[in-house]
């Protein structure tokens, strides 16, 4: 793993689009701080923040990025007061509402990582049409993880794993890391190359344990309602400057 500087001022924006991440993962942190900061309810920051992910999710589709993961609503957020959580499902919600109406202009696929058994019925509804609608769709791909925690999805991973030998679809002996990879909500979906944190924070906070094993780090103090396209650019820049070595030399 490859780590940045806090520090972004020096970082050039001059990106290459020829050489984009094929993945690109954010934590999306710093909406409650932003707020605060302009003495507002964190629920504004919320909801300036869902704004920004609209925004940067598509640039991300326009520039030609193939995959987008975002950290939306952690397996610990539920910890939070009961408004903030409601306030934070409501703007999902709507999200998902203006995001079907809009599908077949858009063309963006949409898939989700987590436990959805714990939403609202309401919401688990919205999810899976979203998700229906979005399968037969080429191109970007958004992944929403939602209710969703790294460790957490080891666990069930394990779990779907020791059940297929109980039941004599798999032998515990011949295991390779790709198969493991088959139980993931991220089946199928290449790791991400590069996984992004905003807020001044420098840790993962249980996101995409086992996918980010190679993904290269890029960390900033702005707050995520102010990560704007140059930031993205930012970002990119710092990837396309680094050697990718993966346990190598």
């Amino acid at each position: 793993m490859a780590f940045f500087s806090k520090k972004t001022e020096s970082v050039p924006t001059e990106v290459d689009f020829s050489r984009l991440p094929k993945h690109i993962a954010i934590i999306m942190d710093g909406n409650g701080r932003w707020a605060k900061k302009r003495s507002r309810p964190r629920t504004v920051g919320h909801a300036a923040g869902a704004e920004n992910f609209r925004t940067i999710a598509t640039y991300c589709k326009e520039i030609g990025i193939d995959y987008l993961t975002v950290y939306a609503f952690s397996t610990e957020n539920w910890k939070r007061p009961a408004d903030e959580v409601g306030a934070i499902m409501g703007l999902l919600k709507k999200y998902l509402l203006e995001a079907i109406g809009q599908m077949e202009r858009d063309r963006v696929k949409m898939e989700f990582f987590g436990d959805l058994s714990l939403l609202a019925p309401e919401l688990r509804e919205l999810c899976e049409r979203t998700r229906e609608i979005s399968r037969h769709y080429e191109g970007c791909q958004v992944n929403i993880c939602l209710n969703y925690g790294g460790r957490d999805e080891l666990v069930r991973a394990a779990q779907a794993f020791a059940q297929d030998c109980i039941d004599g679809r798999a032998d515990p002996n011949h295991l390779s890391q790709e198969q493991f990879g088959g139980y993931l909500f991220s089946k199928g979906i290449p790791d991400p190359d590069l996984v992004i944190r905003p807020s001044g924070e420098l840790r993962l906070s249980n996101f995409l344990l086992w996918q980010s094993a190679y993904a290269e780090f890029y960390f900033t103090d702005v707050l995520w309602p102010d990560f704007s396209k140059e930031e993205l650019h930012r970002a990119i820049a710092s990837y396309q400057n680094r050697n990718r070595r993966f346990g190598g030399v």
